[in-house]
Parts: C-alpha cells; sequence; structure tokens
C-alpha cells in the first residue's frame, strides 16, 4: 500500500484548526491586554470591545467548531477526513478573516465583510453535503447552527457599516445563545459518554451514568428559547425566568452525569466542570433584573465554559486521533489550573469584588498561560504522524 502524501498537519481537520484556535486565543487575549493597559491602539475599525467580542465568537471559537465538527462527522458518518488541498483551502478562508478583522482599520469594510462571512458557509455546506450525503440528518442541527451563526455574524458587521450599536449587540447576543446551544447539545452527548465508557473501564456500572432522552429534550430546548426571545426582545423577567429554568434543567442533567465519579481523571472532570459554567452562566443570567450585569454571565460564559470545554475536547481529541493512550499530557493540569483561574478572576473582575482592569489583567495572564501550555505540549502530537502508524 502507497504512504498517504498528505503532510500530518493536514490529514485531519482538527490539527490545524486545534493549533490555530489556541494559536489565535493568545495572540487575541495579548492584543485586548495591550489595549486595555493603553501600550498600544488596534489597528481595527471597530469598536475595540466590539473587535474582541466578534473575534473570541467568530475567530476563536469558529475554529474551535470546525476542527472538533469536520473530526467528529467521520465518526457519525464513515466518511472519509476532509484533509489535504480541500483542508488547506478552509483553513486559509478562516485565516483570511482574522487578518482582515484585525487589519480593519486599512481595509474598505465591504471587503471586511465579505472575506470574514465567507467561512461559515462553506463550513455549513460541506458538513451538510456530508451529513445529507450518508443520511445522517440526526445532526443537521449542527449545520441550522451554523447557519444562524453566519446571520449572527452578517447582523455585527451590518451593525458596523451602518454604524448601529444595537444591530452589533444583536448579532453579539444571537451568537452567544448559538454557542450556549451548540456547547449544550456537544458536551451533552459526549460528556455522558465517555464518563460511563470510563466507569465501565475501571470496572464499574456504567449505568450510574443516566442518559434521559427526555432531560436531554427540555435542557436543549429551554436553551433555545432564549434565542428568539433575545431577538424579538421578550420582556426581561420572562427572558429571566427561562434562563433560570434552563439553568435548572442542565443542573439537574450535569447531576444525572455523576461528575464526581470521575474525579481521577482530569480528561473527564474538566468537560462536568466546563458544563457546570454553562449552567453558572444561565443562573445568573436570569439574577440580571435583579441589578446583575450582563458582562457577568457573558463572560462565564466566554472564558468559563467555552474556554473551559473548549481545552478539555482539544487534550481529549489530540490524544485518541493521534493512537496515544487517553492520558494528559506531562504538566497538561496546569492547562487546566490556567483556565479555570482565568475565569475565576473575570468573573471577580465583573462582579466588581476585585480591582476590574487589574483582574481583567490577571485573568488574560492565565487565560494566556493556559493556551500557551497547550500549544507547547501538543504541537508535537498535533503536528506528527500518528502513534500507532495508521492514516490521519
Amino acid at each position: 500500500m502507497r504512504a498517504d502524501p498528505t503532510p500530518p498537519l493536514l490529514a485531519y481537520a482538527f490539527r490545524p484548526f486545534f493549533l490555530l484556535c489556541a494559536l489565535y486565543a493568545v495572540l487575541l487575549m495579548l492584543g485586548w491586554s495591550l489595549w486595555l493597559s493603553g501600550v498600544v491602539e488596534l489597528p481595527v475599525a471597530w469598536p475595540a470591545v466590539y473587535w474582541h467580542s466578534h473575534e473570541m465568537l467568530f475567530g476563536f471559537v469558529s475554529a474551535a467548531i470546525a476542527g472538533f465538527l469536520l473530526t467528529a462527522m467521520t465518526n457519525w458518518t464513515g466518511a472519509p477526513p476532509l484533509k489535504g488541498a480541500g483542508l488547506l483551502a478552509l483553513v486559509l478562508l478562516w485565516l483570511a478573516g482574522r487578518i482582515v478583522m484585525g487589519l480593519s482599520a486599512w481595509i474598505n469594510p465591504l471587503w471586511v465583510a465579505a472575506v470574514d462571512l465567507a467561512f461559515l458557509p462553506l463550513l455549513a455546506a460541506y458538513v451538510a453535503r456530508i451529513l445529507l450525503g450518508h443520511g445522517n440528518r440526526r445532526n443537521m442541527i449542527m449545520v441550522v447552527i451554523l447557519a444562524l451563526l453566519w446571520v449572527a455574524n452578517l447582523l455585527m458587521h451590518l451593525g458596523q457599516l451602518q454604524h448601529s450599536a444595537w444591530l452589533v449587540r444583536q448579532g453579539e447576543w444571537l451568537a452567544l445563545n448559538l454557542i450556549t446551544l451548540m456547547m449544550v447539545v456537544i458536551a451533552g452527548r459526549i460528556t455522558p459518554a465517555f464518563t460511563a465508557n470510563w466507569i465501565r473501564l475501571q470496572g464499574g456500572n456504567p449505568e450510574q451514568v443516566i442518559r434521559s432522552a427526555k432531560t436531554d429534550l427540555w435542557a436543549i430546548l429551554s436553551v433555545a428559547l432564549l434565542i428568539p426571545m433575545t431577538l424579538g426582545s421578550a420582556p426581561e423577567p420572562i427572558v429571566a425566568l427561562t434562563a433560570l429554568l434552563a439553568g435548572l434543567i442542565n443542573a439537574y442533567r450535569l447531576y444525572q452525569w455523576r461528575g464526581w465519579k470521575v474525579c481521577r481523571e482530569p480528561l473527564l472532570w474538566i468537560l462536568h466542570l466546563g458544563y457546570l459554567w454553562i449552567v453558572l452562566a444561565l443562573i445568573l443570567r436570569a439574577a440580571t433584573p435583579l441589578g446583575l450585569t450582563d458582562s457577568l454571565w457573558q463572560h462565564l460564559l466566554g472564558v468559563g465554559a467555552m474556554g473551559t470545554l473548549i481545552l478539555g475536547i482539544m487534550t481529549r481529541v489530540a490524544m485518541g486521533h493521534t493512537g496515544r493512550p487517553l492520558k494528559l499530557v506531562r504538566f497538561g493540569l496546569l492547562i487546566y489550573c490556567g483556565i479555570l483561574l482565568a475565569a475565576v478572576l473575570r468573573l471577580l473582575a465583573a462582579a466588581s469584588l476585585i480591582h476590574y482592569t487589574a483582574g481583567v489583567l490577571a485573568s488574560a495572564a492565565c487565560w494566556i498561560a493556559a493556551f500557551s501550555l497547550f500549544l507547547l505540549a501538543y504541537w508535537p502530537i498535533l503536528s506528527r504522524p500518528r502513534a500507532d502508524g495508521r492514516p490521519g
């Protein structure tokens, strides 16, 4: 059999996208910190706070989504992975979006929008083609979420073009709700499955982990309801009540997974902890009518849930899909400690329990440390052939 000439970095989507996700997490937060400190002026046409949120949602998170979805689809459908030139084209399109957004002060805003808006539709079209071609309609919800994420991105660009902060905020909130929904769907599948498998391998009873179709449905629907409510500007008490209901249902769902039984396995408890951030964010969102700032729940989602789950999934997939034992690498606990400390510090800063600027900068430093450690530890793993000699 002739050896596959595809370079390892382009053999599977998780390889380049996970590395770029981590690298951009470092660069994005470094640029934001330097701007916040007054050290540099960012060459962006957008107000810095909107550029920051846009790039977190559509730069950092979209790279993680692409790496995960394009990899998971091969398991869902049995289809061969996207690799080689096709994968490189998608990677370059994502990279082009980051470049034009980072230099938007020097580029025509229509070109910025056109380039940045191209990535998600292409990703969604490819995912839809593979899923439909293999009769996998169950996962078409991912295509719907990707399409709506594109709408959210479009709203943010239209808001920038029309100087409408309201439109920008609509796009930002829609993206936050959609990514929360995607986390609830994806983490809700993999976390209990991985937990049950681990308990079985340890000689325990995997049926202790309860996976209830009814609870799953209500957990997903309660979060999904927040999307039309936010876009439709529903009365604040109704949105708060829905968020509280979603938080409580998802808390019960998390309880059913028996996360305390995997406290000896970092690759698993990090997923449970990441899901806990979603629960806390939903409950804090319900408390906004009481005077709590939106920044609290938004950063619990952004730094807490997104940062933790993305690192949790990347550290696991990087090992399992390169033919290595499912174990955290040496010093890997420092990666998890870094992202958890970043979330706690950002929460304390948003709640005015510590000095705001100092707290944000300390949180950013922990975030940068966590993703830098991921790059250092996982670059050799993600850039080299599989350890077992198999393709991919």
